[in-house]
Protein backbone atom coordinates (compact mmCIF):
# COMPACT_ATOMS: atom_id res chain seq x y z
CA UNK A 1 0.00 0.00 0.00
CA UNK A 2 1.54 3.31 -1.08
CA UNK A 3 1.19 6.02 1.54
CA UNK A 4 0.86 9.69 0.60
CA UNK A 5 2.61 11.86 3.20
CA UNK A 6 1.26 15.41 3.27
CA UNK A 7 2.67 18.37 5.20
CA UNK A 8 3.30 22.08 4.96
CA UNK A 9 6.94 23.10 4.78
CA UNK A 10 8.59 24.06 8.07
CA UNK A 11 7.83 22.40 11.39
CA UNK A 12 4.97 20.26 10.06
CA UNK A 13 7.24 18.69 7.45
CA UNK A 14 10.04 18.22 9.99
CA UNK A 15 7.67 16.41 12.36
CA UNK A 16 6.33 14.06 9.71
CA UNK A 17 9.79 13.30 8.38
CA UNK A 18 10.92 12.50 11.92
CA UNK A 19 7.92 10.23 12.53
CA UNK A 20 7.99 8.24 9.29
CA UNK A 21 10.41 5.53 10.52
CA UNK A 22 8.17 4.99 13.56
CA UNK A 23 5.12 4.69 11.28
CA UNK A 24 6.79 1.96 9.24
CA UNK A 25 5.84 3.41 5.85
CA UNK A 26 9.21 4.64 4.60
CA UNK A 27 9.62 1.83 2.05
CA UNK A 28 6.52 2.73 0.02
CA UNK A 29 5.61 6.40 0.32
CA UNK A 30 5.35 9.61 -1.67
CA UNK A 31 5.55 13.12 -0.27
CA UNK A 32 3.28 16.07 -1.07
CA UNK A 33 4.58 19.37 0.25
CA UNK A 34 5.64 22.87 -0.76
CA UNK A 35 8.71 23.58 -2.86
CA UNK A 36 11.25 25.14 -0.48
CA UNK A 37 14.97 24.86 0.35
CA UNK A 38 13.97 22.78 3.37
CA UNK A 39 11.83 20.29 1.44
CA UNK A 40 14.36 19.93 -1.38
CA UNK A 41 17.17 19.26 1.09
CA UNK A 42 15.25 17.14 3.62
CA UNK A 43 13.60 14.91 1.00
CA UNK A 44 16.57 14.40 -1.31
CA UNK A 45 16.29 11.08 -3.11
CA UNK A 46 12.60 10.61 -2.31
CA UNK A 47 9.59 10.98 -4.57
CA UNK A 48 8.06 14.41 -3.95
CA UNK A 49 5.01 16.12 -5.42
CA UNK A 50 5.19 19.87 -4.98
CA UNK A 51 1.88 21.63 -4.34
CA UNK A 52 1.13 25.37 -4.03
CA UNK A 53 2.06 26.86 -0.65
CA UNK A 54 -0.67 27.87 1.80
CA UNK A 55 -0.22 30.72 4.24
CA UNK A 56 -1.83 30.81 7.68
CA UNK A 57 -5.62 31.15 7.43
CA UNK A 58 -5.31 31.23 3.62
CA UNK A 59 -8.64 30.15 2.12
CA UNK A 60 -7.59 30.76 -1.49
CA UNK A 61 -4.41 28.74 -0.94
CA UNK A 62 -6.42 25.89 0.56
CA UNK A 63 -8.65 25.82 -2.53
CA UNK A 64 -5.61 25.72 -4.82
CA UNK A 65 -4.25 22.74 -2.91
CA UNK A 66 -7.66 21.04 -2.97
CA UNK A 67 -7.55 21.22 -6.76
CA UNK A 68 -3.96 19.93 -6.73
CA UNK A 69 -4.97 17.10 -4.39
CA UNK A 70 -7.73 15.97 -6.75
CA UNK A 71 -5.15 15.64 -9.54
CA UNK A 72 -2.65 13.82 -7.31
CA UNK A 73 -5.24 11.29 -6.08
CA UNK A 74 -6.51 10.32 -9.53
CA UNK A 75 -5.57 6.85 -10.70
CA UNK A 76 -5.90 5.01 -7.39
CA UNK A 77 -2.19 4.78 -6.63
CA UNK A 78 -2.47 5.67 -2.95
CA UNK A 79 -4.03 3.55 -0.23
CA UNK A 80 -4.00 6.12 2.58
CA UNK A 81 -3.01 9.69 3.43
CA UNK A 82 -1.00 10.71 6.49
CA UNK A 83 -0.51 14.34 7.51
CA UNK A 84 0.85 16.47 10.33
CA UNK A 85 -0.83 19.59 8.90
CA UNK A 86 -1.35 22.35 8.55
CA UNK A 87 -4.19 23.51 6.21
CA UNK A 88 -2.83 21.37 3.37
CA UNK A 89 -4.11 18.35 5.34
CA UNK A 90 -7.72 19.39 4.91
CA UNK A 91 -7.17 20.12 1.22
CA UNK A 92 -6.05 16.50 0.72
CA UNK A 93 -8.32 14.76 3.22
CA UNK A 94 -11.58 15.94 1.65
CA UNK A 95 -10.98 14.43 -1.83
CA UNK A 96 -9.16 11.42 -0.31
CA UNK A 97 -12.16 10.57 1.88
CA UNK A 98 -14.48 10.86 -1.11
CA UNK A 99 -12.35 8.21 -2.81
CA UNK A 100 -12.68 5.93 0.21
CA UNK A 101 -9.12 6.40 1.51
CA UNK A 102 -8.39 6.41 5.23
CA UNK A 103 -6.82 9.69 6.37
CA UNK A 104 -4.53 9.82 9.40
CA UNK A 105 -3.97 13.20 11.04
CA UNK A 106 -1.20 13.53 13.64
CA UNK A 107 -1.61 16.82 15.51
CA UNK A 108 1.55 18.86 15.93
CA UNK A 109 3.51 18.48 19.15
CA UNK A 110 3.09 22.24 19.60
CA UNK A 111 -0.56 21.65 20.50
CA UNK A 112 -0.19 20.74 24.16
CA UNK A 113 -3.76 21.47 25.32
CA UNK A 114 -6.01 20.55 22.39
CA UNK A 115 -6.26 20.42 18.61
CA UNK A 116 -5.43 23.26 16.27
CA UNK A 117 -7.98 24.87 13.97
CA UNK A 118 -6.94 22.44 11.24
CA UNK A 119 -7.27 19.55 13.68
CA UNK A 120 -10.79 20.57 14.58
CA UNK A 121 -11.70 20.82 10.91
CA UNK A 122 -10.22 17.49 9.81
CA UNK A 123 -12.06 15.82 12.70
CA UNK A 124 -15.18 16.23 10.58
CA UNK A 125 -13.77 14.32 7.61
CA UNK A 126 -15.26 10.81 7.25
CA UNK A 127 -12.86 7.98 8.14
CA UNK A 128 -10.30 10.42 9.55
CA UNK A 129 -8.13 8.84 12.25
CA UNK A 130 -6.90 11.42 14.77
CA UNK A 131 -3.79 11.33 16.97
CA UNK A 132 -2.35 13.60 19.64
CA UNK A 133 1.25 13.72 20.84
CA UNK A 134 0.15 14.70 24.36
CA UNK A 135 -1.64 12.13 26.55
CA UNK A 136 -3.21 14.85 28.74
CA UNK A 137 -5.86 15.67 26.14
CA UNK A 138 -6.28 12.26 24.51
CA UNK A 139 -9.85 10.92 24.44
CA UNK A 140 -11.98 8.48 22.46
CA UNK A 141 -11.65 10.61 19.32
CA UNK A 142 -8.04 11.73 19.70
CA UNK A 143 -5.73 8.85 20.51
CA UNK A 144 -2.26 9.25 22.00
CA UNK A 145 0.29 7.73 19.66
CA UNK A 146 3.57 8.96 21.10
CA UNK A 147 5.69 12.08 20.70
CA UNK A 148 8.42 13.17 18.34
CA UNK A 149 10.40 14.07 21.47
CA UNK A 150 10.40 10.48 22.74
CA UNK A 151 13.91 9.15 23.23
CA UNK A 152 15.72 12.44 23.87
CA UNK A 153 17.51 13.13 27.16
CA UNK A 154 19.77 15.99 28.29
CA UNK A 155 23.14 15.52 30.04
CA UNK A 156 25.58 18.08 31.49
CA UNK A 157 28.83 18.62 29.59
CA UNK A 158 31.82 17.98 31.91
CA UNK A 159 34.06 20.66 30.41
CA UNK A 160 32.10 22.99 28.11
CA UNK A 161 34.19 25.10 25.78
CA UNK A 162 33.81 28.88 25.47
CA UNK A 163 30.94 29.97 23.22
CA UNK A 164 32.41 30.78 19.82
CA UNK A 165 29.93 29.29 17.33
CA UNK A 166 26.23 30.14 17.43
CA UNK A 167 23.25 29.26 15.24
CA UNK A 168 20.21 31.55 15.24
CA UNK A 169 17.09 30.02 13.63
CA UNK A 170 13.94 32.17 13.52
CA UNK A 171 11.89 29.95 11.22
CA UNK A 172 10.61 30.55 7.71
CA UNK A 173 7.07 31.83 8.28
CA UNK A 174 6.45 34.38 5.53
CA UNK A 175 3.70 36.17 7.43
CA UNK A 176 5.26 36.45 10.89
CA UNK A 177 8.62 37.96 11.77
CA UNK A 178 10.30 37.95 15.17
CA UNK A 179 12.00 41.37 15.44
CA UNK A 180 11.96 41.40 19.28
CA UNK A 181 14.18 38.35 19.42
CA UNK A 182 16.47 39.35 16.57
CA UNK A 183 17.05 42.83 18.03
CA UNK A 184 17.85 41.34 21.44
CA UNK A 185 20.31 38.85 19.97
CA UNK A 186 22.13 41.56 18.05
CA UNK A 187 22.66 43.23 21.42
CA UNK A 188 23.75 40.27 23.56
CA UNK A 189 25.54 37.78 21.28
CA UNK A 190 29.34 38.15 21.43
CA UNK A 191 30.68 40.18 18.53
CA UNK A 192 33.65 37.84 18.11
CA UNK A 193 31.46 34.73 17.70
CA UNK A 194 30.89 32.99 14.39
CA UNK A 195 27.12 33.20 13.88
CA UNK A 196 24.81 31.67 11.30
CA UNK A 197 21.73 33.91 11.08
CA UNK A 198 18.57 32.36 9.60
CA UNK A 199 15.98 35.12 10.01
CA UNK A 200 13.08 34.21 7.72
CA UNK A 201 10.87 37.25 7.12
CA UNK A 202 12.18 39.12 10.18
CA UNK A 203 13.53 42.58 9.48
CA UNK A 204 15.04 45.15 11.86
CA UNK A 205 16.86 48.45 11.15
CA UNK A 206 20.23 46.88 12.00
CA UNK A 207 20.08 43.50 10.28
CA UNK A 208 23.19 41.44 11.17
CA UNK A 209 25.74 40.88 8.39
CA UNK A 210 25.25 37.61 6.59
CA UNK A 211 21.60 37.22 7.64
CA UNK A 212 19.74 34.78 5.38
CA UNK A 213 16.02 34.22 4.89
CA UNK A 214 16.38 30.43 4.60
CA UNK A 215 19.14 27.87 5.02
CA UNK A 216 18.97 24.40 3.40
CA UNK A 217 18.28 21.57 5.81
CA UNK A 218 21.63 19.82 5.37
CA UNK A 219 23.60 23.03 5.91
CA UNK A 220 21.55 23.94 8.98
CA UNK A 221 21.95 20.47 10.47
CA UNK A 222 25.72 20.60 10.01
CA UNK A 223 25.92 24.10 11.50
CA UNK A 224 23.93 23.02 14.56
CA UNK A 225 26.18 20.00 15.11
CA UNK A 226 29.23 22.26 15.07
CA UNK A 227 27.69 25.05 17.17
CA UNK A 228 28.24 25.66 20.86
CA UNK A 229 24.79 27.23 21.20
CA UNK A 230 21.56 27.22 19.18
CA UNK A 231 19.00 29.99 19.70
CA UNK A 232 15.64 29.45 18.04
CA UNK A 233 12.00 30.42 18.10
CA UNK A 234 9.78 27.78 19.72
CA UNK A 235 8.86 26.19 16.42
CA UNK A 236 8.75 22.43 16.67
CA UNK A 237 10.93 21.89 13.60
CA UNK A 238 13.73 24.15 14.83
CA UNK A 239 13.63 22.74 18.37
CA UNK A 240 13.69 19.20 17.01
CA UNK A 241 16.59 19.98 14.66
CA UNK A 242 18.63 21.31 17.58
CA UNK A 243 17.97 18.19 19.67
CA UNK A 244 18.85 15.95 16.73
CA UNK A 245 22.16 17.82 16.52
CA UNK A 246 22.78 17.27 20.23
CA UNK A 247 22.11 20.84 21.31
CA UNK A 248 20.02 21.98 24.27
CA UNK A 249 18.76 25.08 22.52
CA UNK A 250 17.66 28.37 23.95
CA UNK A 251 14.03 28.38 22.80
CA UNK A 252 12.01 31.59 22.66
CA UNK A 253 8.23 31.54 22.08
CA UNK A 254 6.53 33.92 19.71
CA UNK A 255 3.74 35.93 21.36
CA UNK A 256 0.38 36.68 19.82
CA UNK A 257 0.22 39.97 21.71
CA UNK A 258 3.25 41.18 19.74
CA UNK A 259 1.83 40.03 16.40
CA UNK A 260 4.37 37.21 16.16
CA UNK A 261 1.86 34.37 15.60
CA UNK A 262 -1.86 33.64 15.41
CA UNK A 263 -1.93 32.31 18.98
CA UNK A 264 0.36 31.45 21.91
CA UNK A 265 0.86 27.74 21.24
CA UNK A 266 4.64 28.22 21.19
CA UNK A 267 4.54 29.32 24.82
CA UNK A 268 3.25 25.96 26.01
CA UNK A 269 5.64 24.02 23.80
CA UNK A 270 8.63 25.95 25.14
CA UNK A 271 7.53 25.43 28.74
CA UNK A 272 6.86 21.73 28.19
CA UNK A 273 10.27 21.08 26.65
CA UNK A 274 11.92 23.12 29.40
CA UNK A 275 10.20 20.94 32.02
CA UNK A 276 11.63 17.88 30.29
CA UNK A 277 15.07 19.49 30.42
CA UNK A 278 15.47 19.40 26.64
CA UNK A 279 15.65 23.18 26.10
CA UNK A 280 16.17 26.41 27.99
CA UNK A 281 12.94 28.39 27.58
CA UNK A 282 13.47 32.15 27.66
CA UNK A 283 11.52 35.27 26.73
CA UNK A 284 12.78 37.40 23.85
CA UNK A 285 13.51 40.48 25.94
CA UNK A 286 15.29 38.57 28.71
CA UNK A 287 18.01 36.51 27.01
CA UNK A 288 21.40 37.17 28.62
CA UNK A 289 25.03 36.12 28.04
CA UNK A 290 24.63 33.82 31.05
CA UNK A 291 21.99 31.89 29.12
CA UNK A 292 24.52 31.18 26.37
CA UNK A 293 26.90 29.68 28.90
CA UNK A 294 24.12 27.64 30.47
CA UNK A 295 23.00 26.25 27.12
CA UNK A 296 26.55 25.31 26.13
CA UNK A 297 26.92 23.37 29.39
CA UNK A 298 24.42 20.70 28.31
CA UNK A 299 23.97 18.36 25.39
CA UNK A 300 21.00 16.31 24.22
CA UNK A 301 21.40 12.65 23.33
CA UNK A 302 19.11 10.14 21.68
CA UNK A 303 18.28 6.96 23.58
CA UNK A 304 18.47 3.56 21.98
CA UNK A 305 15.21 2.09 20.79
CA UNK A 306 12.13 4.29 20.59
CA UNK A 307 8.85 2.40 20.28
CA UNK A 308 6.76 2.78 17.11
CA UNK A 309 4.13 5.47 16.94
CA UNK A 310 0.83 3.87 17.94
CA UNK A 311 -1.51 4.33 15.00
CA UNK A 312 -3.98 2.23 13.06
CA UNK A 313 -1.91 2.05 9.91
Amino acid sequence: MTTLLVASAGGHLAELHHLVPRLGVQDDCVWATFDSPQSRSLLTGQEVIHVPPIRTRDVAGAVRDWLAARRVLRGGRFGRVVSTGAAVALSFFVPAARRGLTCHYIESATRTAGPSLTGRMVAGVPRAELYTQHPDWADERWRYGGSIFDGYVAHPVPSPRPVSRIVVALGTQARFGFPRLLARLVEVLPAEAEILWQVGSTRIPRLPPGARDQVPHAEMAQAMREADVVVTHAGVGSALAAMWAGRRAIVVPRRRGHGEHVDDHQVELARGLDRRGLVLAREADAISPADLTAAASWRVDRCGDVRPFRWTG
